[in-house]
Formats: C-alpha cells, sequence, structure tokens
C-alpha cells in the first residue's frame, strides 16, 4: 500500500488531489494549518496539524510514507520564500526517512527547456515577472532546490487554472507545444495523483493544459 505525505492539501488544486488519492486507494499523512479545513475524513487520512516551514511537522508528515506530492504555494501574507524554504525542509526530512519521490505544483511560469513559448506564453511570463515577481522568484528557488536534491522529482506545471468541471483528459506537454493556456483544476489534479506511481516524468517539468 502506497502511503502519501501531502503538503498543501486544502488548497484549491491540493483538496481535488486529496480526494482523488484517497478514492484510488493510497494511504495520506497531510500536513495543515487548520485541520478544520480538511473537509473529508477516511480510515486512510491521517491529518497533521502544522506548518512546512516547521522541520518537526514536515518530519511527522513525511515519516513512513512512500512518496511526497507538494502542492502549497504563496498566498497573500506568506513568507518570499516560501515555496524555496518548505522544499528545503521537506526534502531535509525525505533523506532522513529515504524517501526519495517527490511531485511538486508550479506555473507555466516557470521556464523548462523544452518550452517554446508563443505570443501569449510570452506576454503571461512577462506580465508574471512584472507583478508577480516574487512568486516567480520563490518556483525557481524550490526548483533549484529540487536540481540540488539528488531526488526523483517531477515539477508538474499548469497554466491558468480554472473551476469549471473537468472533462476527465490533459495534454501533457511543453509550454507552445502540446499545450492551451488553461486547464480545470479537476483535470490537473487528475494528473498529478498519475505521479504517485508513475516514473516517466522523474527528472522533468512536465506542463499540463486542457
Amino acid at each position: 500500500m502506497v502511503t502519501i505525505a501531502l503538503f498543501g492539501g486544502t488548497g484549491k488544486t491540493g483538496r481535488r488531489v486529496l480526494s482523488r488519492a484517497l478514492a484510488a486507494g493510497y494511504t495520506v499523512r497531510a500536513l495543515v494549518r487548520d485541520p478544520g479545513k480538511v473537509q473529508m475524513s477516511s480510515p486512510m487520512l491521517t491529518v497533521i496539524r502544522g506548518d512546512v516551514m516547521d522541520p518537526q511537522s514536515v518530519d511527522e508528515t513525511v515519516a513512513g510514507s512512500d512518496v511526497v506530492l507538494s502542492l502549497f504555494g504563496q498566498v497573500k501574507g506568506s513568507p518570499a520564500s516560501l515555496q524555496t524554504d518548505g522544499t528545503r525542509t521537506i526534502v531535509a526530512a525525505m533523506k532522513q526517512h529515504e524517501v526519495s519521490r517527490i511531485v511538486t505544483l508550479s506555473g507555466g511560469g516557470l521556464a523548462a527547456p523544452l518550452d517554446q513559448p508563443r505570443l501569449p506564453d510570452r506576454i503571461i511570463r512577462f506580465l508574471l515577472k512584472r507583478l508577480s515577481g516574487q512568486v516567480l522568484a520563490d518556483a525557481e528557488g524550490h526548483f533549484d532546490v529540487l536540481k540540488a536534491s539528488g531526488l526523483e522529482w517531477t515539477v508538474v506545471r499548469g497554466p491558468r487554472l480554472t473551476e469549471k468541471p473537468g472533462i476527465g483528459s490533459y495534454r501533457v506537454g511543453w509550454v507552445g507545444v502540446e499545450a492551451s493556456t488553461q486547464i480545470s483544476r479537476d483535470d490537473l489534479a487528475d494528473f498529478i495523483v498519475t505521479q504517485v506511481v508513475d516514473r516517466s516524468h522523474v527528472g522533468e517539468m512536465p506542463f499540463v493544459s486542457a
């Protein structure tokens, strides 16, 4: 039985991942700041109160897990380096407990070598740098931590996320290649859960879109 250490499980995408992981029969250990925001219960779910910046909470969450899904990100009032520092704390706990697989979530503004951004993509990246430079810099920082970790990492990148019902399918490619500019959170969550056992994107930054 695969056990997932889940970070960011109460977010808009994270709670969808949580429900799908439980439905798929996985055991989940979820670190949350407010357990009251967890909208489901299951004998397969262990909720741990804490913060991703707290090494003890992170260590407790990672202990006994096989895979880490790290879906947390910056919100209003977050530290400028939340994703970078949180990822560093998670990586340290993974090494302590000999967990090798981690999947994280980021946006299309985080560039990958095989991207071929078209004009709309370049405009979006320009706006991200101008309006959300701190968030983009943090995403790049978390990626640097993963690259240096020696772990089996995958960074799932998505375009604009919508609240529309999922259509049950998606495209996996690169920015500007086999890609569109949006995806429903439902479909993105579907893909993220496949990465629990799928190793075809280890060391890659797939861009998942509608």
